[in-house]
């Protein structure tokens, strides 16, 4: 019988055959993550002008208490910040207290593992290219055995989908009674963008489609399972637009707290 031996020759870091920018995807990907990580970090460090009215910013929803220092809103769960919680190493600021559950959501997300193993630790750079190590780890040891927590962190992002939820609700009710302002619009959009997100995760596909050999014996987890996959198929488009809407979203309550927009009322 015949044999024929394949060589296999392992690239070097950044060879590839491939034509054309490959290049470009990664880098605008590391380029939209490091805004987004830069501008989320400066403004959870604020602890001020995340307020506006009947509007709070997404990124200190649920408001647990009141920022140290600033004067008591009807946003906050548990009133002011209380004097026994202690400000260690770095100013605590309420959204420290909270953004751990979306963040640790995203961070372990499968869209994004691809993404950002890519766009920053190069493993690979991108597909057929070279890579700078020489062994696969897989996600069986730690740290990357942390992204198994990933559909733990489901459960606490569906949570909060219903607290930016009825955050909406309350960005229609003005001093003067119901209202729609353009902030309104920003808000809501926001829960829409971050509901079809989190609604087209793989984890949710998996938990309401699993378990279950023959799909089309259960009509109803059935259709649930066929919803999930629609908003599955663009998982990556919905993952960019809510992240950039999450962050314009806080900008948008920050410019008007800080007297630079001005939130017209539509009705």
């Amino acid at each position: 019988m015949a044999s024929n031996l394949v060589t296999i020759t392992r690239r070097g870091f950044g060879e590839t055959s491939r034509r054309g920018a490959w290049w470009l995807q990664s880098l605008l990907t590391f380029l939209g993550f490091a805004a987004f990580i830069v501008y989320s970090t400066w403004a959870a460090f604020q602890g001020e002008h995340y307020t506006f009215g009947p509007y709070l910013s997404p990124m200190y929803s649920p408001l647990i208490w009141e920022a140290a220092g600033q004067p008591l809103s009807t946003h906050s769960w548990l009133g002011a910040w209380p004097v026994w919680m202690p400000n260690i190493i770095l100013p605590l600021t309420p959204a420290f207290l909270i953004l751990w559950a979306p963040g640790g959501f995203r961070f372990t997300c499968y869209y994004y593992r691809g993404a950002y193993y890519k766009a920053f630790w190069a493993d690979p750079p991108a597909c057929a290219v070279g890579e700078p190590r020489h062994e696969y780890r897989g996600e069986k040891k730690f740290p990357l055995i942390l992204q198994n927590i990933h559909r733990y962190f489901l459960y606490l992002a569906l949570l909060f989908i219903v607290i930016l939820g009825y955050d909406a609700v309350v960005a229609t009710q003005f001093d003067d009674g119901f209202g729609i302002g353009v902030g309104t619009l920003v808000l809501t959009m926001n829960v829409i963008l971050l509901g079809s997100y989190t609604f087209g995760c793989h984890s949710l596909r998996h938990l309401v489609g699993g378990r279950c050999d023959t799909l089309s014996t259960r009509p109803v987890q059935h259709k649930l399972w066929q919803w999930v996959s629609k908003l599955n198929k663009r998982h990556m488009l919905f993952a960019w637009m809510s992240l950039f809407w999450v962050g314009f979203s806080d900008f948008y309550v920050r410019m008007c707290s800080m007297g630079i927009f001005t939130d017209y009322r539509i009705f």
